[in-house]
Formats: C-alpha cells, structure tokens, sequence
C-alpha cells in the first residue's frame, strides 16, 4: 500500500512538473528583471546597451543582525530600532538586540570616484560640445547621506552634469579649451554648494574628453596654421628688420669712426703746421735779432751784407714775376737796383736806432758816429747816381 501511495503522489508530481513546463513553452517568456529605474538608464549614451556605469552598482547587501557585529574600517553603520534611527556604528565591535535592531545603510567613509557620462552642451558662441568627466566625492556625514537624500551617488552625478551645461554655457570655445582648470573650479564649487546638506563633499571635478563637430575642429586646425603661418611671416620679418638695424649701425660706427681718424689727422697735421710755423718765426726772428745786433754793435761788412741780401731778395721777387706772366703795378725806379738796396738799408738803420733807444744801447763813440755818418752819405751818393742813372735810361728809352 504504502508503495502504491508513493508511486501515485511520484506520478501526479511529474504530471504537475510536465504542465508547468508546456505552460512556460506556451507563454512568452518575462522581460528580464531590472535592477535600476528607468530614470538611471536615461544617463547612459544613446544607443548603448551595456552595463550601466560602475556607480550605479548593485545596491549593497545590508550586514544580517547576528548580535555580534564587527564593523570595518572607513565605514559607518546606519542602526535602525524599530524602523527609527538608534546610532551610527563606528570601526569595530558593535552589539546588536536581536529582532529590534538593524543595519539600515551603509556609508564609505573613503573618496569615491564617480564616472560622469558623455553630455552635450552649448557653448557662449553656440558650438555644442560632448564631455565626459570624473567627480571625486567623500561622505563626511553618514547621517546626511542616508536621510537626506535617496541615493546621493545619483543626485551627485545629475547635479555635476547640470552644472557643467551651466558653466560652459558661459563661456565660449576657446576659453573652454583654455580654461579648464577655472571650470574644473566652478563646476566643484558649485556642488559642494548644493550637496552639503547631503552629508557629501566634491573634492574635484576633471573633464576628461572634450568632443567638437567635425567642422569646428577643422576650422581650429585651419586656424592653428594661419597663427603658424603668422608667427613665422612676424619672426622673418623682425629678423631683416634687425638685420637692416644692424648694417645701418656698422655703417653709423664705420662713419663715426672714419671722422674721428679723419679728425685727429687733421688735428696733428695742424700741430705739425702750427710747430713748423713757430720753429720758422724763432728761426726768423733769431735771424733778425742777429742781424739787428751785427747793425746796433757797428760790425764791419755788416750794411754790405744786408745790401747783398736784400739785391737777391729783390732779383728773385722780379724773376717770378716774369715767370708768371702777370700784370704787375711797380714803382718808376724799378730798374733802380742800387736805391732799392740803400732805401733797405736806411730802413734797416732806422730800425736798429729803434732798437738802441727801447734798449738803452744807444751808440756813443764818436769814432762809430763819424763812421755811420760816413756810411750814411755814401748810401746817399749812391742812391742820387742810381736815380741819375735810371733817369738817363728811362729818357733814352722813351726817345727810342
């Protein structure tokens, strides 16, 4: 009987076990169970259809209440007594009461990375960019991160995506590309402005890819070469500029340093003219100053040489002038060779006279006058027969 019984309840289990297999091959087979809302599979890219980012994990398994707990290290635990908040669990043993207490949450204490996905946003000069960045966060109160919000890691990654359209709203294309660091800045203080009160802190924020239409990028490149382009035509210019300065500067020193030479030559030739010219006045004056002393002192042969010296003088004078062929106004007695030289020599006298008075030699032997008066009479004779005689040749030539 009893193996009747068996074998019967054996059979209807396989019956039941057959009709649920042909019920399931007949209906159409459940959509598969989701884990996330709908609202955290709007943040994916379009068209993707992996697994969603990292921070929207599975949520955490809560720790069983097996009345002896060990809690680990950077992490807090939310303690719920009879579904109201008992206290936070630090680091370490913790006791739990059966059946009225539980862990309600669990909050890292340590940085988390947060992956933000690609957006699009609308510059200041209405070019539309796609970033993609990381958000760096800590929980620095567990109490606010539990109760204040429903899952912080979502509010965060929406409110960072929000913000970021908002800043680079502001600015255009280029100081986005130049600027990253200050909106890196922005976009951090931003919201740690906001998630305070969610017991969260943004430590950074870095933009990771920046992605521009193709025709943007392209007009970039074509910009970078013509600013290239500009450089090099600047640089080559400045470089012939400072070429021409330069040659204009060798030829300014050249110029300076030719008139200085130039200069100095002529200041030497000059001291040489004007030390060549004091050395001849000495010379002549010495000349002189003998000669007028030989005069004054009554030295014999004297008055004879004077009168030989000024006959040369007065030859030489004629024979360039003959030589050069020029009209000349001389004297009637010209050919009076012999009034010329006596005329010298009164002059001469006259001179050394001067001299003896300014000097206070005057002569006084009577033997000395008698013989300058001698001397002076026939100087006098002498003169009178060489007019007498060029009177006569002047006449004769004037009959002829």
């Amino acid at each position: 009987m009893v193996a009747s019984s068996l074998t019967r309840a054996a059979a209807r289990a396989a019956a039941r076990a057959a009709t649920r297999a042909a019920l399931r091959a007949a209906l159409p087979s459940p959509p598969p169970a989701r884990l996330f809302t709908a609202s955290a599979r709007t943040l994916l890219p379009a068209g993707s259809e992996g697994p969603l980012p990292t921070y929207f994990s599975k949520p955490k398994r809560r720790p069983a209440n097996t009345v002896v707990r060990f809690v680990p290290q950077q992490t807090a635990w939310i303690v719920e007594r009879m579904g109201k908040f008992s206290r936070i669990l630090e680091p370490g043993l913790a006791l739990l009461i059966p059946f009225l207490d539980r862990v309600a949450y669990v909050q890292s204490l340590k940085e988390v990375a947060i992956e933000i996905p690609s957006q699009s946003a609308i510059t200041a000069d209405n070019v539309t960019l796609d970033l993609d960045g990381v958000l760096f966060t800590q929980v620095f109160d567990a109490y606010k991160a539990s109760y204040g919000v429903e899952d912080a890691d979502y509010a965060i990654s929406q409110l960072a995506q929000t913000t970021m359209r908002s800043e680079i709203g502001q600015l255009t294309l280029d100081h986005v590309l130049k600027e990253r660091a200050a909106l890196n800045t922005n976009i951090t203080a931003a919201i740690n402005d906001a998630a305070q009160a969610w017991g969260v802190t943004c430590l950074r924020y870095e933009i990771r890819d920046i992605h521009a239409p193709a025709a943007v990028v392209d007009a970039m490149h074509r910009q970078v070469t013509a600013e290239r382009c500009k450089r090099a035509d600047i640089l080559d210019s400045e470089g012939q500029r400072q070429s021409a300065i330069n040659v204009a500067e060798g030829r300014k020193q050249s110029v300076i340093l030719a008139s200085e030479a130039m200069r100095v030559q002529r200041v030497n030739e000059a001291d040489g003219e004007a030390e060549a010219t004091l050395l001849k006045a000495r010379a002549t004056a010495e000349s002189i100053d003998t000669v007028s002393r030989a005069v004054l002192e009554g030295r014999e042969g004297a008055a004879g040489a004077m009168g030989l010296r000024v006959a040369e003088k007065y030859i030489e004078a004629f024979d360039r002038l003959a030589k050069e062929g020029t009209a000349v106004v001389v004297p009637g007695n010209v050919g009076d060779i012999g009034g010329m030289v006596a005329t010298a020599l009164g002059v001469y006298g006259k001179v050394g006279e001067a001299q003896g008075k300014a000097t206070g030699r005057a002569v006084v032997d009577p033997a000395a006058a008698a013989r300058e008066s001698a001397r002076s009479k026939a100087n006098g004779s002498a003169r009178q027969e060489a007019a007498a005689a060029t009177g006569a040749a002047t006449g004769v030539s004037k009959e002829a």
